[in-house]
């Protein structure tokens, strides 16, 4: 079979796709045949050397999100079985035409889902709405600010946000050219985080009270400044840093009552696993009734890894870059 795989750090020119073995699952593993790979930003900060997640070891074989048919289950297995079709986040190895996958944390998907878009429900979309409803707490009728809302999990945040009945969303993006695609997605209001007075117009678009609840993803000065347009009583949600800089915040700023809860899809999966299995039954419901439609930026074939990292880097895509083996 073929792999993705970089034996240094760098650009995305280290990345080489090679032949290999197909791997065999072992006990609670399954082997999927992939029909598409999700592909995120931190695997392109990971073989950038940054350790995102708290590993970016060599030889490194970035992880994704996978969709595909089961061919083989492991000892153990009872979740799924050999054909089901099944999504879910391989955290090695995802980039190939097999992978493996622990059972536990697998969806099962329709049929009539496509591949690609079935490619954000594992992390994009679960993070988007979990980051949303259980670390948010967004309440009908509030207003939600989404930071890098153009991007994978961003633009489904913005229409699980107002499926969620969010009384103003309000996305941000990091340039012009991405203001219609956020607006088409349904945000009320859409900001150019690069203009100098962003948070002005936040704030003018809040009556100056700020926002309920602020979704935040780039960290450096941005973090800073979404935490001055969190209203009193509100609260940031901090989910990753894509700028790569995470500065010490205030701790003065959160005496005006304002809160900052930190999320990972991950503490979700093993700590409250019952609310994830809801959640995931919401947002297929959400995607079969068309209030969320995942949007694929880009489908590339397998041996163009490269460049699906580029568009990453470059901040050009308008939703998921995905790979096609």
């Amino acid at each position: 079979m073929r792999i993705v795989r970089h034996y240094q750090h760098g650009a995305p020119s280290v990345l080489s796709l090679e032949e290999a073995e197909k791997p065999q699952p072992g006990p609670g593993q399954v082997l999927i045949r992939a029909e598409a790979i999700g592909v995120t930003f931190a695997e392109v900060q990971r073989r950038q050397g940054i350790p995102i997640g708290g590993h970016a070891e060599l030889p490194g074989a970035p992880g994704g999100d996978v969709a595909g048919v089961v061919e083989a289950v492991g000892e153990g297995v009872t979740t799924v079985t050999v054909g089901d079709r099944v999504v879910g986040d391989v955290d090695h190895g995802a980039y190939a035409e097999h992978v493996l996958a622990g059972a536990d944390f697998l969806i099962k998907i329709p049929q009539d889902l496509d591949a690609a878009e079935a490619t954000l429900l594992p992390s994009p979309a679960q993070t988007a709405y979990h980051a949303i409803r259980e670390a948010g707490r967004l309440q009908p009728g509030q207003t939600i600010v989404i930071d890098a809302a153009s991007g994978g999990v961003g633009h489904l945040a913005v229409q699980i946000a107002k499926a969620l009945g969010a009384g103003k969303v309000i996305a941000t993006v990091g340039s012009k050219a991405k203001l219609d695609f956020v607006r088409e997605l349904g945000a009320d209001v859409a900001v150019d985080y690069s203009d100098e007075d962003w948070t002005d117009q936040v704030l003018a678009a809040t009556d100056g009270r700020g926002a309920d609840v602020v979704l935040e993803t780039v960290g450096g000065d941005i973090l800073l400044k979404s935490l001055g347009i969190t209203a009193q009583f509100g609260t940031l949600v901090f989910y990753g840093s894509a700028s790569g800089d995470i500065p010490p915040i205030p701790t003065l700023a959160l005496s005006r009552m304002k809160n900052v809860a930190g999320f990972s899809i991950y503490a979700m999966l093993y700590n409250k696993p019952d609310v994830v299995a809801a959640g995931q039954r919401h947002l297929l419901e959400l995607i079969a009734s068309g209030q969320v439609k995942p949007v694929v930026h880009q489908r590339l074939p397998l041996e163009e890894a490269a460049k699906a990292h580029e568009l990453m880097e470059a901040r050009a895509q308008l939703g998921k870059v995905v790979l096609v083996p």
